[in-house]
């Protein structure tokens, strides 16, 4: 897969048009840089081997855990723990940067009609 010499996020984003599906943006070693559009609950879920990183780019996003809830507003950054059930809820849209290894699933150990395949974040 080749990336573009530069990436323009803002520009990006206007070019998704569906809630949790991420697009990845580059690659740099064996983490893809991506970006989402979320809006309302995702799925509960973990990635057994892989941490990720959340980026607020605009809005607000809070990040359920089994006993707690961390709130992010933009420009926070946040990383979930590999091994670690968690769930994405965003009240209005929340548009997300993520970093995570090339092999992370988009829902983890879960699969629902939200998920989607490395194919379809990469074209």
């Amino acid at each position: 897969m080749s990336f573009p010499d530069v990436a323009t996020p803002q520009q990006e984003f206007d070019q998704i048009t569906q809630h949790w599906s991420p697009r990845v943006l580059a690659q740099v070693n064996d983490q893809y840089v991506k970006i989402a559009k979320l809006k309302g609950e995702f799925v509960w879920h973990k990635h057994d081997n892989e941490d990720e990183l959340f980026y607020i780019m605009k809005g607000s996003l809070t990040m359920q855990y089994e006993n707690r809830t961390v709130s992010l507003k933009e420009g926070d950054m946040h990383v979930v723990p590999k091994g670690v059930l968690h769930n994405p809820v965003a009240a209005e849209e929340c548009w997300i940067m993520l970093i995570e290894p090339v092999s992370t699933a988009h829902t983890g150990d879960v699969v629902s009609d939200r998920t989607r395949s490395i194919e379809d974040q990469l074209a």
